[in-house]
């Protein structure tokens, strides 16, 4: 399955305007006279909530901590004024990334396998963010005024239709809304990608990573798909000719000098997180127990292969290789994250939920507010059906992550082991906003509402987040119209 075809930088590329200032656009300007910086991001929410019911998506804690935590540091040295972003991890090996109006990001778990190390992941989403900051979309609007609100709306329900496997059916829907329009605003898609290139570049430079690295892997993924009749979607809305990378290369050359340092290429943390993204989309682990396998013969210090041959031992129940492996990393780096959390899956896996507890205890002394921690801690719990202690985990996170649809589903299954069932509802009614179905959503918290009738405090409560609901839907559903 494809994902995201035409992605969402397709749409806002076709739609995009010559203006090649690098300053983001002033909230008095015409752009954010036609859509303010509060109507993308409440455009964007909504879109989000519609894509996460229509594609799969990625729920590893420690990737989604690493995105979200990486992309932060890329903004705080860009222009980007709006910074109430949102992350997608979809469950796609294809190369692609994309940034949707009102601060969404989103990215393909293929980028990890594609992006050789961190500066090259990094590069693709400073480019990614500098179109959120020059407001790409805004502009597009500005370059054709007629096209309201409304109707992009409607273009962006046809890349949702598109990135649910609709294919045809979704871009028919884009086509049918102003295809002339799109057509007209086309020839603006290349001055959009060398602003973000050129904007983009600074600020990976300026977040301390090798600015040559974002040529690199353009002239790279040149190489590879040259003669490739269906590229990645990434090069489909991100074309890569001779002219933009050695555009990139002398700003980058030229950045490195006045910079008089080189900065950061690659990291563990990158590695490590590349294995276990690689061995998500391998179909079996005997397959990456040999790529792994032989990895560790080429180079007996690669570390992110002998983590990515542990957890595959793990996946394949060789527990006792499994822990040897695991020993060694420990024994070189007591303190990381992904090897305790690779001990504790052991460990589960094994039912030793003692052992797990005491180590996973023992490291959230040492990082109490990490959110990979604090969701191994949950799954501890739950393997030795402490429901109630797993209810008041759940309930301190999702205080940290209220808009994370993976913990409020949990959150309702876990309060329903409690015998919760006001408070199961109310969880089911949160996870079904955040995947877009406002009728769920509001049904749940009805079947809430009958089950407090005699207690007024928590009944009004109730009957306000319905209010609100009810006053969402209907603003998506006229922007969506």
């Amino acid at each position: 399955m494809k994902f995201l075809r035409p992605s969402l930088f397709a749409l806002s590329c076709l739609i995009a305007t010559p203006n090649m200032a690098i300053e983001l656009p002033s909230l008095g300007d015409t752009s954010s006279s036609i859509v303010s910086l509060e109507q993308e991001h409440r455009l964007g929410r909504a879109w989000l909530n519609i894509l996460r019911s229509q594609v799969p998506q990625l729920s590893d804690p420690l990737l989604k901590d690493y995105v979200e935590r990486s992309v932060y540091r890329l903004a705080e040295t860009s222009q980007l004024q709006e910074r109430r972003l949102e992350f997608v991890l979809l469950a796609s090996p294809q190369l692609n990334a994309f940034a949707a109006p009102g601060g969404i990001i989103g990215v393909n778990g293929g980028l990890f396998i594609h992006a050789e190390n961190e500066a090259e992941y990094a590069s693709v989403m400073a480019h990614e963010l500098a179109h959120l900051s020059q407001r790409h979309f805004a502009r597009g609007l500005e370059a054709q005024k007629r096209m309201q609100l409304p109707m992009m709306a409607a273009l962006l329900a046809g890349v949702v239709a598109a990135a649910a496997g609709a294919g045809d059916v979704g871009m028919a829907a884009i086509m049918s809304s102003q295809a002339a329009a799109f057509q007209e605003q086309r020839r603006f898609s290349r001055q959009n990608e060398q602003e973000a290139d050129r904007v983009g570049i600074q600020n990976l430079s300026r977040a301390g990573f090798d600015p040559r690295s974002m040529p690199s892997m353009f002239e790279r993924l040149s190489r590879q798909y040259r003669f490739d009749r269906t590229p990645p979607e990434f090069l489909l809305t991100h074309p890569v000719t001779e002219s933009r990378i050695a555009d990139t290369r002398n700003r980058a050359e030229q950045i490195v000098v006045m910079a008089s340092r080189p900065g950061i290429v690659d990291s563990l943390t990158y590695q490590l997180l590349r294995a276990r993204v690689k061995l998500t989309f391998e179909e079996t682990p005997g397959i990456s127990l040999k790529r792994f396998r032989a990895e560790l013969e080429a180079n007996p210090d690669n570390t992110a292969a002998r983590y990515g041959l542990a957890l595959a031992l793990i996946r394949a129940s060789q527990f006792k290789e499994a822990g040897q492996e695991l020993e060694l990393l420990l024994s070189k780096a007591p303190s990381s994250q992904f090897f305790i959390l690779a001990q504790i899956d052991l460990e589960l896996s094994q039912q030793q939920y003692k052992t797990a507890e005491q180590r996973i205890n023992k490291a959230l002394k040492d990082f109490p507010s990490s959110y990979p921690l604090q969701a191994a801690k949950v799954e501890i719990l739950l393997a030795q059906q402490r429901y109630s202690e797993a209810e008041q985990v759940l309930n301190a996170l999702i205080k940290q992550r209220p808009n994370d649809p993976d913990i409020w589903y949990e959150l309702a299954e876990v309060r329903g082991q409690t015998n919760n069932i006001v408070g199961l509802h109310e969880a089911r009614a949160e996870f079904f906003v955040r995947m877009g179905d406002y009728q769920q959503a509001i049904e749940q918290l009805s079947y809430a509402k009958r089950r407090v009738e005699n207690n007024f405090p928590l009944s009004s409560s109730i009957d306000a987040r319905q209010a609100e609901l009810i006053k969402e839907e209907e603003m998506v559903n006229e922007m969506f119209r």
